[in-house]
């Protein structure tokens, strides 16, 4: 689990293909001495394992599902990435809960400077876009942000100087793609409403409702 605030921008030092998945090398600044094998790493917004480190470098496996369904397979040596290691008990959670389980990738319909901040607007999968509510989180890259305003295919957010200037962001114009990853609580209610109750009935209704004394 992770909260969407950057630690490091990192360079990828390589993507070496292994059948149809992969081997990703980064160049880090993150304490090595505080990183073990087996430690969970997110990269853009992606939940990788760490599987070997060297001098300033953080190797990570990538399965063929995280390759087809992210961005990954577009990285390119010398590209910029997002790293943030995985929260833990007792950390302050200041960004919100992200899963590192990216869920579409969206593309940046367009950049434009706001009173020193910069506005990003973004189309999406229609089927995603429900899960995105007005002042409500998305993490995009692995960045945790505020959710402005949403549409039927897309949003827009509000980033100030610090974050551009500290996350992969600085780099992003229109066109660009990124990974999206809406917020949990949303996908937990749709499926909570839509499944199977204990009793047969689906999902929640006013019927249930009463039935169980709330009503």
């Amino acid at each position: 689990m992770f909260t969407g605030l950057i630690e490091d921008v990192g360079r990828v030092l390589g993507l070496d293909r292994a059948g149809a998945g992969a081997r990703l090398r980064v160049a880090s600044v993150l304490p090595q001495d505080e990183i073990t094998l087996g430690d969970s790493v997110a990269i853009n917004g992606v939940c990788l394992t760490v599987v070997e480190k060297s001098s300033g470098c953080l190797a990570f496996d990538v399965s063929p599902e995280t390759l087809e369904r992210t961005l990954f397979k577009s990285l390119r040596p010398g590209m910029f990435v997002n790293l943030e290691r995985a929260l833990r008990f007792g950390d302050r959670l200041g960004g919100h809960l992200v899963s590192g389980h990216v869920d579409c990738i969206a593309v940046i319909r367009e950049r434009r400077e706001v009173s020193g901040n910069y506005q990003f607007s973004f189309q999406l999968p229609q089927r995603f876009a429900r899960y995105l509510i007005e002042k409500g989180s998305v993490a995009i890259d692995g960045i945790s942000l505020t959710v402005n305003a949403v549409s039927d295919d897309g949003f827009t957010i509000n980033v100030i100087p610090h974050t551009a200037d500290h996350t992969t962001l600085r780099f992003r114009g229109p066109g660009d793609e990124v990974n999206i990853e809406t917020d949990l609580i949303g996908k937990y209610l749709e499926r909570l409403l839509n499944g199977k109750g204990s009793g047969g009935e689906k999902g929640v209704s006013l019927e249930l409702l009463a039935k169980s004394g709330f009503l």
